[in-house]
């Protein structure tokens, strides 16, 4: 069946126009931009939805953050609150947003704050003193200019494939991949071969001075609860019957996880970063067990008895070249 949204591509066409011209100025330097003197790094995509925003920055936290002071700023999407807000853990998913309430927990030296204006975000993060600041999804945010780009596309919608909005996903044309100083493939299958790799470089087309990684999704072998910090290992409790609940732009590969390893679940899916209203709260408690997504889990954490709730934790996990792919940040930062 042909999508409907294809009907759209001459507003594609006219979103292209304007992008194109908004791009331009600021390539001419007539739309300033602001430069930092300390490194900036900014993670992003080129189409709307999931291509590992996240999971990226939570793997520059843990690869970057041993030795260095690191903050991370997000816009803090469908969050209640305005402006410049500094996130604490007992702060609420609705007050700042669940991946910056997220990356908190998980990484509770780390300074994260939540602004939609990046300029101000990041003046107030400088009143800090971070040695590195981490841009969440800032990609088309051209009033700033980060030292560094890490572009991401999902392996199964690459940006190459897809049409401006509101035909399509994109929010700029594929041209804008020229900005980036790298580009990942993510959420690949593990075994993806060189071959296709050779294939998808050659489809990318990247320039002489960019480099394209290849990343998969790594999901852990368990589930953990505010109950239990330890975790609980997937294969003891195969024959325990869950609901799945995401909140998430794909969880295909989540369940594609969860049935290799013979879980058994009945899953309950909900539109991306969703609000859920105190009528689904209350069909949710009268579930008996609830596995969810870490980002899902922020949103649902203080709602749901906690002795019911478990979430899966992910990470991204490089099919070659790790190292390569961290020096060149480290070059960067030492180098800025």
């Amino acid at each position: 069946m042909p999508n409907p949204r294809k009907l759209l591509y001459p507003f594609s066409v006219i979103y292209h126009g304007v992008t194109e011209v908004r791009n331009k100025l600021y390539d001419a330097d007539i739309f300033k931009s602001e430069s930092y003197n300390i490194p900036v790094i900014a993670v992003g995509n080129l189409n709307m939805g999931g291509t590992g925003k996240s999971p990226m920055i939570e793997y520059l936290l843990r690869t970057i953050g041993k030795d260095k002071k690191i903050a991370t700023l997000s816009r803090g999407y469908k969050r209640e609150s305005k402006g410049f807000q500094l996130v604490q853990i007992d702060d609420s998913a609705s007050k700042v947003g669940d991946e910056p309430l997220q990356f908190k927990n998980k990484y509770p030296e780390t300074l994260v704050a939540v602004d939609a204006n990046r300029r101000e975000g990041i003046a107030e993060l400088m009143k800090f003193s971070p040695d590195v600041i981490l841009l969440d999804d800032a990609f088309q945010h051209r009033k700033v200019k980060a030292g560094f780009y890490i572009l991401l596309t999902a392996f199964d919608d690459l940006y190459i494939n897809d049409l401006l909005l509101p035909g399509g996903n994109l929010r700029e044309s594929a041209s804008g991949a020229s900005r980036a100083d790298v580009i990942v493939v993510t959420k690949c299958p593990e075994d993806l071969s060189e071959n296709k790799m050779k294939e998808f470089e050659k489809q990318l087309k990247p320039s002489p001075n960019q480099k394209i990684y290849f990343s998969s999704i790594g999901y852990s072998d368990k589930v953990f609860s505010m109950k239990n910090s330890s975790g609980v290992e997937l294969r003891d409790i195969k024959g325990r019957d869950f609901s799945l609940v995401t909140g998430i732009a794909n969880p295909k590969p989540l369940l594609e996880y969860l049935r290799q390893n013979e879980i058994n679940f009945n899953h309950l899916k909900f539109s991306d970063h969703h609000n859920f209203n105190s009528t689904e709260i209350k069909e949710l408690q009268g579930l008996s067990e609830i596995i969810t997504t870490e980002k899902d889990y922020m949103r649902l954490k203080d709602r749901l008895p906690a002795d019911k709730l478990f979430y899966l934790p992910i990470q991204v996990d490089f099919l070659r070249d790790r190292g390569k792919f961290d020096s060149k940040i480290f070059r960067f930062i030492n180098k800025k």
